[in-house]
C-alpha cells in the first residue's frame, strides 16, 4: 500500500497506563514513522528533547549511526500550535536504534509498544483487506469523500502490480522506477511531478496523489494500466523497453486528458486538492441530513 504522507498526524499512546503520553507518527513509504523528540520525551523526561537530539547526533559517531541518522526523515506533524510542522522522524526499525543508545529504564515497555506496533503491520501484510480497510477510514477522517477514497485505493493497486512488474523485468529501484514513473506522468498531464505539487500549492515531500482529484487519479490509473499491459503483452525486459512502454502509455492518457479537457472546455490539472475535498466532507459530517449512522457506513 502506498502512503497518506504528511496527512495523518493523529498522537497515539505511548503505553495504555500512560495515556497522557503521546507519540505523533505519520504513514509515509509504505510504513509508519514516529516522532523522534517525542520518543526521547517519554524515554528521557528531557524538558528540551529537541536540544536532546541534536546533542545526540554531534555526540554519537560511527558507521553505523551515520547509517542510522540517514534512515530519519524530516516529515511533517501537528506541533502544539496545531500547525503543520517538520520533525524528524523514523520507522520502527530505525527507532529500535535509536532507542538502544538512550540509556533509560523506559526502553524496555517502548520496544514492547513498537513491537506491537510492527505486528499489526504485518498482520496487514499477510491480509492486505486490514491495511486498506485502515487507510479508508483514515481518508475519511481526513474528510476525503467516498469515491475519491476508491479511486485511490484503486490505484494503489494498480501501481503495486506495475512496480511488481518492473521489478521482475529488471528495472532497478531509484532513478529508474523514478524515470519511468516521470515517463508516465508527464505524458499523461503535460506537466512533471515537480510541476505538478506547484500546481497543487503543496510542499515536495508532500504526496501528490492525496492532491489529486478524482479525474487525475483515474487518469494516473488508466496510464499505469496501459503500461502494465504493454509491458506484459510484449514481455518487455529491461529498462528501455519498460521505457519505451512508458511512453507510450503516457502518450494514451495524454491523448485521453486532451480529449476530456476539450469535451468540457476545463484542464483537468488544476489547483484543486485535497483540502477542497476536505472543505466539502466536512460540510457534509456537518449538515443535519448526514448522520452519525450515515458516516460509519463501510
Amino acid at each position: 500500500m502506498s502512503d497518506i504522507t504528511d496527512n495523518d498526524h493523529a498522537l497515539l499512546p505511548f503505553d495504555e497506563d500512560q495515556a497522557s503520553e503521546t507519540i505523533r507518527r505519520v504513514w509515509h513509504e509504505e510504513r509508519w514513522f514516529f516522532s523522534i523528540v517525542d520518543v526521547i520525551a517519554i524515554l528521557t523526561e528531557s524538558k528540551v528533547p529537541h536540544q536532546y537530539w541534536r546533542d545526540m547526533k554531534r555526540r554519537m559517531s560511527g558507521e553505523g549511526w551515520v547509517e542510522t541518522q540517514a534512515k530519519c526523515l524530516p516529515l511533517k506533524m501537528e506541533a502544539p500550535d496545531g500547525k503543520q510542522r517538520l520533525t524528524d522522524a523514523a520507522d520502527v526499525e530505525t527507532l529500535f536504534r535509536i532507542i538502544q543508545s538512550i540509556p533509560s529504564p523506559q526502553a524496555e515497555p517502548f520496544k514492547q509498544w513498537l513491537a506491537k506496533v510492527a505486528r499489526e503491520r504485518l498482520d496487514e501484510m499477510e491480509n492486505p483487506e486490514l491495511a486498506a480497510d485502515r487507510m479508508r477510514q483514515q481518508y475519511r477522517t481526513l474528510g476525503y469523500t467516498d469515491e475519491w477514497i476508491d479511486r485511490r485505493l484503486q490505484g494503489i493497486v494498480i501501481r503495486d502490480e506495475l512496480t511488481h512488474e518492473w521489478h521482475e523485468r529488471g528495472a532497478k529501484e531509484g532513478r529508474e522506477f523514478a524515470a519511468l514513473t516521470g515517463a508516465l506522468h508527464t505524458g499523461t498531464f503535460d506537466v512533471s511531478a515537480s510541476e505538478h505539487h506547484g500546481v497543487k500549492h503543496i510542499g515536495q515531500r508532500q504526496n501528490l496523489r492525496d492532491s489529486m482529484t478524482t479525474m487525475e487519479l483515474l487518469l494516473m490509473a488508466l496510464t499505469e494500466e496501459t503500461a502494465k499491459e504493454l509491458h506484459q503483452t510484449r514481455d518487455s525486459q529491461g529498462y528501455g523497453e519498460l521505457h519505451r512502454d512508458a511512453g507510450e502509455a503516457g502518450e494514451v492518457g495524454g491523448a485521453t486528458r486532451r480529449d476530456i479537457e476539450a469535451r468540457t472546455g476545463r484542464p483537468v490539472v488544476s489547483g484543486e486538492n485535497y483540502k477542497t475535498l476536505r472543505q466539502g466532507r466536512q460540510r457534509e459530517l456537518q449538515s443535519p441530513l448526514f448522520s452519525d449512522d450515515d458516516a460509519e457506513e463501510p
